[in-house]
């Protein structure tokens, strides 16, 4: 779906059509994070059965994560995943995270990548020996810098076919990356939308992106975000330094109704589940009747949604 916000109309289209919707300078900008394989399967020493959902590193071989059962797991107990790898539990939260540490009889990276599985979100059942399929599948075509535990789902429309025609078309491309984190899933609990916090998460601009964005923005050439992640990172490197900075930071911005897009002009998104923060800032930078005018379209079309769905490109 295209969604015009001056002209305040939507069209249905076919991805393969996006480079049409292009303009001679366009920068459009890709999140080139890569999702490793953070679901691991174990035992614990009473022989119960034991997942362990890795959010993020913490220290070297110190993991937060997310356990299930975590009722099972005492500080001190120890989880194995074959015969490589064990951890111990460090501590719990109130929050229900588990830290472990790793102990790992070889690489802990490389022995991550041969036993985890891809974390696909909850909504999305796969047997045991269907995992294998979405290594590939559940990664864009760009992707390269290892890191996320979850892709940055609108990227999985693109083939490099589209990124070649794109580029045929006068627009210029550019990577940001941002490793998505759990805090991006987390639904909005709270009734007013200034009260909900979106988790930091880690991002990096080259100075060779800096430099391309900075231009796009002063020659008045518009940038589009291909997803919320990249919208995150460019927002948030704009509202702390007043340009596109090189370097790494914290994506701490949460967007909300109200909020002035200063660094994008364009979004490439997948269609979000609702109370998300995802949908909030879908709805705030594309305005919030016309966005739900476009999702009711979508939902009667028999659009798909969440992360193999659907995209909508808001122009």
């Amino acid at each position: 779906m295209v969604v015009d916000r001056i002209e305040k109309k939507f069209q249905d289209a076919h991805f393969f059509e996006f480079p049409k919707f292009l303009k001679k300078g366009d920068c459009v900008v890709l999140n080139n994070t890569k999702v490793f394989p953070a679901r691991l399967f174990g035992t614990s020493e009473t022989g119960a059965k034991i997942e362990l959902f890795l959010v993020r590193e913490t220290a070297d071989q110190i993991w937060e994560t997310l356990a299930r059962p975590a009722r099972r797991l005492k500080t001190g107990k120890k989880i194995t995943f074959g015969e490589n790898l064990s951890a111990e539990v460090l501590a719990k939260t109130d929050e229900g995270r588990v830290f472990v540490k790793f102990e790992a009889n070889g690489d802990l990276d490389q022995i991550l990548d041969e036993i985890g599985k891809t974390p696909l979100p909850p909504y999305i059942k796969r047997a045991d020996d269907r995992f294998d399929t979405d290594r590939e599948r559940y990664q864009t075509v760009f992707a390269s810098q290892k890191g996320a535990i979850a892709a940055p789902t609108a990227g999985l429309h693109f083939t490099r076919r589209i990124l070649e025609d794109s580029k045929n078309c006068g627009a210029e491309l550019a990577e940001i990356t941002l490793h998505v984190g759990y805090g991006t899933f987390e639904p909005v609990r709270v009734a007013d939308l200034s009260e909900h916090q979106v988790l930091p998460e880690h991002y990096e601009i080259s100075l060779e992106t800096a430099e391309i964005l900075n231009r796009a923005k002063n020659e008045n050439r518009r940038i589009i975000a291909i997803g919320t992640t990249t919208t995150r990172a460019l927002e948030s490197t704009i509202a702390k330094h007043g340009k596109f900075a090189a370097g790494k930071d914290l994506a701490d911005l949460t967007i909300t109704p109200g909020y002035k897009f200063r660094a994008i002009d364009g979004l490439l998104t997948n269609f979000h589940l609702p109370q998300s923060s995802l949908l909030v800032l879908v709805s705030t930078f594309g305005g919030y009747e016309l966005i739900m005018e476009a999702y009711q379209h979508a939902v009667a079309s028999h659009y798909r949604f969440y992360s193999y769905g659907d995209c909508m490109l808001i122009i």
